[in-house]
């Protein structure tokens, strides 16, 4: 069986196709595929493989592909779902090195589709094969011209040419995507369509993309991966390859989060998670696939911005203000320009315009355009400027204005967003920028979001590249499975050198008194009751307790409460604490992500959880200045510092609990489902946990499921 990069090599470079279900009539799967191979001048063998015809759009037509010369590169199949198996045989039979399914029903419809394609890999493998597929829309290599799919994207227009390498779950995203390129001037090495990804997956190609020469940024969607950590591996071979690696992710919400025991389920949902894995890695994440290939276009043509600030102009004064207040919005700090720009912009303007954002229009005719490429010089060469932003409005000189733009862009590797605010009127200027190979956005929120990515992409770049933390395991002992009373929780916190505030597990009333003298007062009690996940929610945490008879009235005012509730089976008494005030709430959580691994949140603790959303979400383990800066990006931390008159709080011992909470998830591994220490509080000298909660799996390996 040819190896995975082999495999993808005659995939996306045969000299030989064989459509099996080919057909002369383009409104078939197997016909357009034909037509597009035709329209678009594939020039290596052709063999289509029909039951009755002799001949398909000039090729000579065979009933069997073991009747085709050989060998056979690679062979697309359109054919039913219950012919499928059997064309695979003949594939096989025939040495076929490849095969692409488009045919769908498989994993994607449930258990017996799922069992139906593992007979698919187990035939193909059987014969040495290898499958892109199946319920996937085949692919471009727009280099070869080759169009081995079935995408009505490929009827109107050429085949966009360029150096982003796609890699798509959905077929009918490949193809507007395609279709979107093909208007803006964006270009593919090759954009493939992996579908269920049974035998070949979204890695494999991600592989190829940073060895193929012709590649210079891969654009990547993903409904679910495979193997997480390779992705990461892979993400982190882009970043020392200089490939920029985008990624838009499916299934940004996270249903299953609304029913789960724990804040930190809710707080790190998969796509929480997502994002501190890529961000982590240097993967550019996006939320709209256009979006994601016109910033991948951004960044082959103009590299990295060296500075995290934007320049902006227009040559129409009511456009540049609109321009500056959704920079402001976007949170795109405007540059701070240096005194020889200001020098030479100065000469330009009269007196009494901004020069950042900077309206360059209203000037003599003579004057126009070469005032607008002087200000463009003078933005690129300011070290403090990212990128330059050029808002196009009616003006006059447009297209050579445009062009002269766009040139210098491009010659000098100026990283410059062209927006464009005119619709059709411009449409030479658009052209202009297709021919020398300028990226352009047609609306605002394009350009930002081009802009905030490339932004952001430089900002990776200019930091090292992160280590792995090495892990120190903890020894936990033998942990309890299932879901752990908050006693039982904050031993295991304990074991990990976690402090928790001091506390007594009472059974009885006069167990809680007892223990509330031992303690001193003023104490705390809460029920200990393994079915109750927050015990707030129902009444059932009594503050301020300050003499025996109030924990007596406490004892029992808990006991309606859990019973009220259902709940007088699963009572094991209370927990008894001292009241401790004062200090900074955190909440500090973990969990195992079916992906990626451990990971670790920080964020705004107690009644604070659910009203803002102040948190951070990181692979787990993580050190001490990764803990740091996870928490110094909280909105929170100026509390941290001692803001408003507040003293400030022993930030180092925070950092040191989400460490040693890293470690403990890494330790726990696959069994740990869940934990909260919510609140953490973060006093001026030291931490305590002041409630902590935890689900603990009692299997040593979860189901394989993918991620989202």
């Amino acid at each position: 069986m040819p190896s995975v990069a082999a495999a993808i090599r005659n995939i996306l470079h045969p000299r030989h196709v064989a459509v099996i279900g080919a057909s002369s009539d383009s409104a078939k799967f197997g016909g357009r595929v034909m037509h597009f191979l035709v329209k678009h001048r594939y020039g290596g063998r052709i063999s289509p493989v029909h039951p009755t015809a002799t001949e398909v759009l000039g090729h000579t037509a065979y009933r069997d592909v073991r009747d085709a010369p050989r060998p056979v590169d690679v062979a697309l199949l359109a054919v039913p779902a219950k012919e499928l198996l059997g064309s695979l045989k003949a594939c096989g039979d025939a040495g076929v090195r490849c095969c692409v399914v488009l045919t769908a029903d498989f994993a994607e419809i449930g258990a017996e589709g799922a069992q139906r394609e593992r007979e698919l890999v187990a035939v193909a493998h059987e014969h040495g094969m290898r499958v892109l597929g199946p319920n996937c829309l085949g692919f471009i290599n727009p280099h070869a011209d080759l169009a081995l799919t079935s995408s009505v994207a490929l009827a109107s227009g050429p085949m966009p040419r360029g150096s982003i390498g796609l890699i798509s779950q959905s077929g009918s995203l490949m193809a507007s995507v395609i279709s979107n390129a093909q208007d803006s001037g964006a270009g593919f090495s090759a954009c493939v369509t992996v579908g269920n990804q049974a035998d070949l997956e979204i890695c494999d190609f991600i592989e190829y993309f940073i060895d193929d020469g012709a590649t210079r940024a891969i654009c990547v969607y993903v409904e679910g991966l495979k193997h997480g950590p390779r992705f990461l591996e892979l993400a982190d071979r882009c970043r020392a390859a200089g490939k920029p690696l985008l990624a838009v992710k499916a299934g940004r919400s996270d249903a299953g989060a609304r029913v789960t025991q724990s804040h930190t389920a809710s707080l790190a949902g998969s796509h929480a998670v997502w994002e501190a894995a890529c961000r982590e890695h240097g993967v550019c994440t996006l939320d709209d696939p256009e979006a994601m290939v016109a910033c991948a276009h951004f960044l082959v043509a103009f590299g990295a911005p060296r500075a995290d600030s934007v320049a902006a102009m227009s040559p129409s004064g009511g456009t540049i203000a609109v321009t500056a207040d959704r920079l402001a919005a976007a949170r795109l700090a405007l540059a701070q320009l240096g005194p020889q720009t200001r020098s030479a912009l100065c000469a330009l303007v009269p007196p009494t315009r901004p020069l950042n954002p900077l309206d360059i229009g209203g000037l003599a005719r003579d004057q126009g355009l070469p005032a607008a490429r002087a200000a463009q010089a003078a933005y690129a060469a300011d070290p403090n400027v990212g990128v330059s932003l050029i808002v196009v409005a009616t003006t006059p000189q447009l297209e050579d204005k445009v062009r002269a733009w766009g040139q210098a862009a491009v010659e000098q590797r100026i990283p410059t967003a062209i927006l464009f605010t005119p619709g059709a009127l411009v449409d030479g200027a658009r052209k202009a920028l297709r021919e020398i190979g300028c990226p352009y956005t047609n609306r605002m929120d394009d350009a930002l979001r081009v802009i905030a990515t490339a932004i952001e992409y430089g900002r990776m770049m200019r930091e090292p590249a992160r280590a792995r933390t090495p892990h120190v395991a903890v020894n936990v002992g033998d942990v309890a499975s299932g879901r752990l009373t908050e006693s039982e929780a904050k031993a295991l916190l304990r074991r990990a050198g976690i402090a928790p505030v001091d506390e007594r597990h009472a059974k009885d009333t006069a167990a809680a008194v007892a223990a509330a003298a031992a303690l001193g007062y003023p104490v705390v009690m809460k029920p200990v009751c393994r079915d109750l996940a927050h015990k707030s929610d129902i009444g059932a945490v009594r503050l301020g307790l300050r003499s025996a008879s109030d924990v007596e009235r406490a004892w029992t005012d808990i006991a309606a409460a859990v019973g009220r509730n259902g709940l007088d089976a699963s009572f094991e008494g209370c927990v008894v604490q001292r009241e401790v005030s004062g200090g900074v709430e955190l909440i500090l959580g973990a969990r195992h992500d079916e992906c990626f691994g451990p990971v670790v949140v920080v964020g705004a603790g107690g009644i604070y959880v659910e009203l803002f959303d102040d948190m951070r979400v990181a692979l787990a383990p993580v050190d001490a200045r990764q803990a740091r800066a996870l928490i110094e990006e909280l909105h929170i931390s100026a509390l941290l510092h001692g803001a408003r008159g507040r003293k400030a709080v022993d930030i180092e011992a925070a950092v040191d609990a989400l460490v040693r909470l890293g470690h403990l998830a890494a330790t726990l591994g696959e069994r740990l489902v869940e934990l909260d220490i919510n609140p953490l509080l973060v006093q001026e000298r030291g931490a305590v946990a002041l409630d902590a909660r935890a689900t603990i799996s009692p299997h040593h390996s979860l189901p394989d499921t993918h991620h989202g």
